[in-house]
């Protein structure tokens, strides 16, 4: 039996493309950016056809340093930013307008006026989600309202709507197909049904015959089987499909209740394994599909969704040009022995969990002529800890149970000064495995699980090894103190939209 398992993962600054043996060890792997667009303040857009050459491209490039070839690979999953929005031909293939990020804010207006009709609660009955600029429904509904000609082609079923692993699906295999846990990101799935929700639809103003199938994460015969021309010609069956954060969660073997997973990446997301129950949150948390395997029910998680973490690094390197590479905050942070008083709340998108604030803007406060690039340095990794921290209370007050211990991943987990800050502040231990790329093993375990690569979830547990644990070295009242310090400086960041 082939036990190569092909991960394609499509995040929100860049695509990946990641080849697993049976162990779980990573055989080869290729990266590459796309560009983020900013047509205007708040608008934030990606190139679909871009993403889909840099889904080409490194599918390529990784089995090239691999050599191999495509019958060599026994099935393929992808995993991918949720919420981001293409609409696009259903018979050319042709996007009708650029991708809108989960980031865009352009939809505030829209969102407010149904919350201020009344919707909000009804929304959040059936779908465990905010009314918030944050989910795809509001973006394809701006779509088609302001691109020429396209709500009476969608109508008509001309257009097609899907997120960036539907879309990455339709071009890899030809079929129009996403599963439950990106489907429960765009405020139109019922979370008990698993199906499109029609009243939900009418009051949002999409057709349904522009939305794509609904699957299971991980189903044999799904998604069907590679077909376009390149690498993976060669009848390769997408056996896994899930958003980057549930992913994850599968790749950290978070498969029990109470069992939880923070992902540090453009933004940061921790979810919380509630089993089949579905928990809606009193402290502002979203309720989610966690994952769903072919024949069996779905389990459901709490989820803590924070917009800006790594971006907020981006920004720091692009925007302000204070460094010129991620890696260099490390060193510069660690230069100084604090913030020099200072905090930065990157509210660039708004705030998320658990304030759910459109109207928020970035600040940085507490400046003094002390403060040097190196405390705001300090300051923006401090950001990620803090914002973090008021997940991890949330959750804890939603759950009934104080968690102990928090599982790690995701590219900023190499920054060895934020992991230790971050046990600081929450004050639990920090985990972080060997394989810290666990979105892209989540996808690949989805796959393989459904052709046979790994039996049961207990193999995927065996799989996994803690590389490196952080432990709180900071005493209660120097914690609350710094937390004080950053509820004070959000509440700066409110009613500035």
């Amino acid at each position: 039996m082939r036990t190569i398992i092909g991960a394609l993962d499509s995040g929100t600054s860049s695509t990946r493309f990641m080849l697993f043996d049976e162990k779980g060890t990573v055989l080869a792997a290729d990266q590459r950016e796309h560009r983020q667009i900013f047509p205007q303040s708040g608008w934030v857009e990606h190139d679909p056809l871009e993403i889909w050459e840099r889904a080409r491209e490194v599918i390529g490039a990784a089995m090239a340093k691999a050599e191999i070839d495509a019958p060599d690979i026994a099935a393929i999953g992808i995993t991918n930013q949720r919420e981001t929005t293409i609409v696009w031909d259903k018979r050319t293939g042709e996007p009708v307008y650029n991708a809108i990020v989960w980031q865009d804010t352009r939809t505030a207006d829209f969102c407010q006026a149904l919350e201020q009709q009344g919707h909000a609660e009804l929304f959040y009955q059936r779908t465990g989600l905010r009314l918030a600029t944050y989910f795809a429904a509001p973006k394809i509904r701006w779509i088609l309202d302001n691109v020429a000609g396209a709500r009476a082609r969608a109508e008509a079923g001309e257009l097609l709507f899907g997120t960036v692993d539907c879309w990455l699906v339709w071009n890899l295999t030809g079929e129009h197909a996403t599963d439950v846990t990106n489907a429960s990101r765009t405020l139109l799935m019922n979370l008990e049904t698993l199906a499109w929700d029609d009243e939900l639809l009418a009051i949002m103003g999409v057709p349904r015959a522009m939305l794509p199938r609904i699957c299971p994460s991980s189903d044999a015969g799904a998604y069907g089987e590679t077909s376009f021309a390149g690498p993976l010609r060669g009848e390769v069956p997408v056996t896994g499909v899930l958003g980057d954060q549930h992913a994850a969660t599968v790749g950290q073997s978070c498969f029990a209740p109470g069992e939880a997973k923070n992902t540090y990446g453009t933004g940061c997301f921790m979810l919380l394994n509630t089993g089949q129950e579905i928990v809606h949150s009193r402290n502002g948390l979203l309720t989610t599909v966690c994952y769903q395997f072919a024949g069996q029910p779905p389990v459901y998680a709490l989820e803590g969704s924070i917009a800006m973490a790594g971006a907020t690094i981006q920004w720091l390197r692009d925007s302000l040009q204070i460094i010129r590479h991620a890696d260099e905050t490390e060193a510069l942070a660690q230069s100084v022995a604090d913030t020099g008083g200072c905090y930065l709340v990157p509210a660039f998108s708004g705030l998320f969990a658990p304030y759910w604030r459109s109207d928020a803007r970035g600040v940085i406060v507490g400046l003094t002529r002390y403060v040097t690039r190196a405390h705001i340095v300090r300051a923006a990794l401090e950001s990620i800890c803090y914002q973090t921290q008021e997940v991890l209370a949330a959750m804890n007050s939603d759950s009934g149970v104080a968690l102990r211990l928090l599982k790690v991943d995701g590219g900023a987990t190499a920054n060895n000064f934020l992991m230790q800050r971050q046990a600081d502040i929450l004050g639990v231990d920090v985990v972080r495995p060997q394989v810290a790329e666990t979105t892209a093993l989540g996808a690949a375990y989805a796959a393989g699980l459904a052709v046979g690569v790994w039996p049961n979830l207990d193999s995927l547990r065996a799989n996994w090894q803690a590389d490196r644990t952080w432990q709180p070295q900071i005493d209660e009242h120097t914690r609350a103190e710094g937390l004080a310090g950053w509820k004070k400086a959000v509440v700066r960041t409110f009613d500035w939209a």
